[in-house]
């Protein structure tokens, strides 16, 4: 564990930034990556996150069942909002979260595990990477499905290290039904690029696991880790990117089966 993940957020959250204060009328009000949510929606949603890790009895919530329709509440409720309004509260509760994420890596909280509703538990330090994660994914594939500029910002290491991280703890539990029934087919999990790595994503007694290395024997599948954000998200299907060595059919329901929240 390391504050890595707090330092690629500090820039994630620059570019968010940036970004928004750039964004044109038109451009705020196009449909984005998610179904139902504008651009201007997306970033209320980023920042409505912040607002919930730090102050959550301050902001409308949901019942805490599923992380998805959770997310929804706060967005609905600030549809009329200005972009000077979203902004704010961005930037008053995106510095207000991180200094918040920043105490959960501390070493007294790192390695304490919470319930984190269908996402699964995880220790503390990996909710700073969740929120790279959630930015990375938002800004360039569903703010980018609208505006070019928002696909093309930064793919680098720091931001791509830090969510890849976040979705290979997620896989277990977050894909635990869809795993559940998928055949016991071991399989490689090779990202090429800033971020990478290979890891081996196989049947476990209870839950599947997801340790890194590569088993020679077993299909390959490989991507970049840009990639795997989007497909392993099911924002995109992961023929389109994606190169199965050595495949077959078990090792394609495999990847079916991953959907990472």
């Amino acid at each position: 564990m390391t504050m890595s993940a707090i330092e690629a957020l500090k820039s994630e959250q620059s570019r968010a930034v940036e970004l928004l204060t750039s964004l044109t009328p038109d451009e705020l009000s196009a449909q984005s990556g998610c179904t139902g949510w504008r651009v201007q929606d997306v970033f209320c949603h980023m920042a409505s996150v912040f607002h919930s890790i730090t102050e959550p009895d301050s902001i409308e919530g949901g019942a805490g069942v599923d992380v998805e329709q959770d997310a929804e509440v706060p967005v609905q409720a600030r549809k009329s909002w200005t972009r000077d309004q979203v902004l704010a509260e961005y930037l008053e509760w995106s510095d207000k979260g991180i200094a918040a994420l920043a105490f959960m890596n501390t070493p007294e909280m790192a390695d304490t595990v919470i319930p984190l509703s269908n996402l699964g538990a995880h220790p503390m330090h990996l909710l700073a990477n969740a929120i790279v994660f959630d930015h990375y994914c938002h800004l360039r594939h569903d703010v980018g499905f609208a505006v070019p500029r928002a696909a093309e910002l930064p793919r680098d290491a720091g931001a791509l290290g830090a969510t890849v991280e976040w979705m290979l703890a997620g896989i277990p539990q977050m894909c635990s039904p869809a795993l559940a029934t998928a055949p016991r087919q071991t399989l490689n999990l090779v990202l090429e690029g800033a971020g990478g790595g290979s890891w081996v994503v196989a049947p476990g007694e209870e839950l599947w696991t997801v340790t890194p290395g590569r088993e020679a024997d077993a299909p390959s599948a490989i991507s970049t880790a840009h990639d795997f954000v989007s497909w392993g998200t099911k924002r995109s299907p992961w023929q389109k990117s994606t190169v199965l060595q050595n495949g077959n059919a078990d090792a394609e329901t495999v990847l079916n089966a991953l959907n990472v929240i």
